[in-house]
This record gives structure tokens, C-alpha cells and sequence, in this order.
């Protein structure tokens, strides 16, 4: 059995979160009313955060995911970006929103953004739930933005120790 540190304390409530998923489902609905987006869902953080969100948005919708790791089993980014699992659709000519649950150093993110631009999409967003400002290295944009947090290592609603912890409805943090 795995030794889980404690969580210190509950940053997100469940309702926050809930809340924060509908304001930001409507936006995009708003933002592409008469067309239709593509969501890419980073794995695995990301599925629980795509999941509540694709039921909030009324546009046409598809959905593909992507696995990157700068982690590993580790608290902190090693800088070093990996693509694991690649896109299995084409995203070129379609409205492209990249779904993460959370930003930190900005590396993961600004590799992905790259990598997109170059499949040549007909517009390129970009969706973060927890947003890490202190921990920002390198600046990326965030077109739809969910919570900004303290530089801290936060679990629940996808977010995980060790593969652990992904289930809980809130974010908490363990440090």
C-alpha cells in the first residue's frame, strides 16, 4: 500500500469547481455559436476537467486526447517535455481548444501549443483549470481561464500523487 501524504488543506470546492466549469462552457459556447471546436484533453489530469466541460458547451463538438509528461512520478516539472500518445484525429482547419487541467512552468503547454500550430488549425485556444502563475517560466496564453493558485502541489479533479487521488471532487493541497 502506498503511504499518501495528507491533503493540508482544500483550495477548490466542488462547487467552486462545478461553477467555474458552467461560466467557462458557456463562454466557449458563445465564443463559436454557429460553428463547431475540436477539444484536446491532455492526459490523464485532464479527463475529468474534459468530461464535466464538453457537457457545458451547446456548439457541434468532437474531442481527441494527447499524452505529454514533464513529471513523471515526481512534485516537480523536470523541464523536459515527452509526447507519449499523439492526436488520432487531424486537427487541421478545425477550431482547436486545448483542455488542461492545470498550468504551472508553462514548458508543457507552450510544446503543445507549437506542436498544434504547425498542423495548421483554423483557430487555436487554449482552456487551463488551475492556473499556477508564480510557477510561470515560460508565458503561454490562456483564452479561458479557470482558477489561479498558489505555487503549490495540488490533488483531486484529475489532478494526482503517484496516480493517486485523481477521484476527489475538490482541489487540495499537500504541501
Amino acid at each position: 500500500m502506498i503511504d499518501i501524504p495528507p491533503i493540508k488543506e482544500i483550495l477548490i470546492t466542488e462547487d467552486q469547481i462545478k461553477e467555474k466549469v458552467k461560466e467557462i462552457g458557456r463562454k466557449i459556447s458563445e465564443d463559436f455559436k454557429g460553428d463547431e471546436v475540436f477539444l484536446v484533453s491532455i492526459l490523464r489530469g485532464g479527463l475529468i476537467f474534459l468530461a464535466d466541460l464538453i457537457r457545458e458547451i451547446d456548439v457541434p463538438l468532437q474531442y481527441d486526447t494527447i499524452e505529454i509528461s514533464s513529471y513523471g512520478d515526481e512534485k516537480f516539472s523536470s523541464g523536459v517535455v515527452r509526447l507519449i500518445k499523439d492526436l488520432k484525429s487531424n486537427i487541421e482547419g478545425k477550431n482547436v481548444i486545448i483542455v488542461e487541467d492545470i498550468v504551472d512552468t508553462g514548458r508543457s503547454l507552450h510544446y503543445l501549443i507549437n506542436n498544434f500550430k504547425i498542423r495548421n488549425p483554423k483557430a487555436l485556444k487554449v482552456c487551463v483549470l488551475l492556473d499556477k502563475v508564480d510557477a510561470r517560466v515560460i508565458e503561454v496564453p490562456i483564452d479561458y481561464h479557470g482558477f489561479k493558485i498558489p505555487n503549490r502541489f495540488v490533488v483531486g479533479y484529475g489532478l494526482d500523487y503517484k496516480g493517486y487521488l485523481r477521484n476527489l471532487p475538490f482541489v487540495g493541497a499537500m504541501d
